[in-house]
């Protein structure tokens, strides 16, 4: 265990302080001037910030065989989504749900991470523009996830290749949500499902939250925020198809790897979720990066950790993949 982040990180979070006072005396002048920014105008900047590319999509490109913007159904009428299609074999299609505390992040900032995964996994990764609060609140991200897996699922089954389900941070949650979802409702069969980072014990607070809550980019009030947009009551945050960790039974899931941070709030619940699914006799594979802050899987680009972790990721979805086609004959 480490007593601090690493240097790559310590270096990120001192330039994001200095780059938040400066925002901060900037929007003081503002305000000095009469002018209140809306809260739309607020998270239009907030969205045209995060909405952009870990690495030049062009480059991020080169890795595949190609990838293309397609519409497939949501919970409240079609959605965007890109597909991305690995050179040579195809082992699996993928079902990716982007990060962004259900409220900001799209298609563009998780472009290299799905080309990377589509590469190493050797599956075809559905990235979806699920909506987002507070436009479109719970369980909109839910019903628009559910329904793009059953099309990714009808897809798969097309070509006879198995379907998994990955995201992170919030798209982690959606993703466990989906993958408890097609077991009660007796499919897709889910080959596997890859969490990184994920948030997935609502109103259950693990010690993470309170030890890693501020000076580690995710804080309580980011988080707090996070919640308020997309629940419009306080009595969801026990909601199972919001918190999955606190579902009342685990067994009959797919396999899962949860990959989590070391200062990250939200550590505690990717291990709350690893126990319950161990308990049930569901495989799952855990790694924590040492010394990695949340949101690391997006500096890929710079660290190690990332490319690793996506490395690891698609390793287990081949995994997933070889195991699904033996069980199927």
């Amino acid at each position: 265990m480490s007593s601090r982040p690493s240097l790559f990180y310590r270096a990120l979070l001192a330039f994001l302080r200095f780059v938040g006072k400066r925002r901060a005396a900037r929007r003081e002048k503002v305000r000095a001037s009469g002018f209140v920014p809306s809260d739309a105008q607020t998270l239009a900047a907030l969205r045209a910030a995060t909405g952009r590319p870990s690495f030049p999509v062009a480059l991020s490109s080169l890795q595949i065989r190609d990838w293309s913007d397609v519409l497939v159904p949501g919970g409240d009428g079609a959605c965007r989504a890109r597909l991305y299609r690995p050179r040579g074999r195809v082992d699996g299609v993928v079902l990716f749900l982007h990060g962004g505390g259900f409220v900001h992040c799209d298609l563009v900032s998780h472009h290299g991470i799905c080309c990377r995964l589509a590469r190493q996994s050797h599956a075809m990764i559905v990235s979806l523009d699920y909506r987002l609060a507070p436009e479109h609140p719970f369980p909109a991200a839910v019903e628009d996830v559910w329904a793009a897996l059953r099309w990714a699922a009808g897809m798969a089954r097309l070509y006879d290749l198995p379907v998994a389900v990955a995201g992170d941070s919030a798209g982690g949650n959606l993703a466990a949500v989906a993958a408890q979802i097609a077991r009660d409702e007796g499919g897709p069969e889910i080959a596997g499902q890859l969490l990184y980072y994920p948030a997935l014990t609502g109103a259950l607070e693990p010690d993470s939250r309170l030890r890693y809550g501020d000076g580690y980019m995710l804080t309580t009030a980011v988080m707090e925020w996070y919640v308020r947009a997309y629940l419009a009551a306080e009595s969801l945050l026990t909601h199972r198809r919001f918190a999955p960790a606190l579902a009342e039974r685990f067994d009959g899931l797919p396999p899962a790897m949860v990959i989590t941070a070391e200062f990250d709030p939200l550590r505690g619940e990717g291990e709350i979720y690893r126990d319950r699914l161990a308990a049930a006799g569901v495989p799952v594979i855990y790694r924590m990066v040492p010394g990695a802050i949340h949101g690391f899987l997006n500096f890929y680009a710079m660290t190690a950790d990332g490319r690793k972790a996506l490395r690891e990721g698609a390793r287990f979805l081949s995994r997933c993949f070889a195991e699904a086609r033996v069980k199927r004959g």
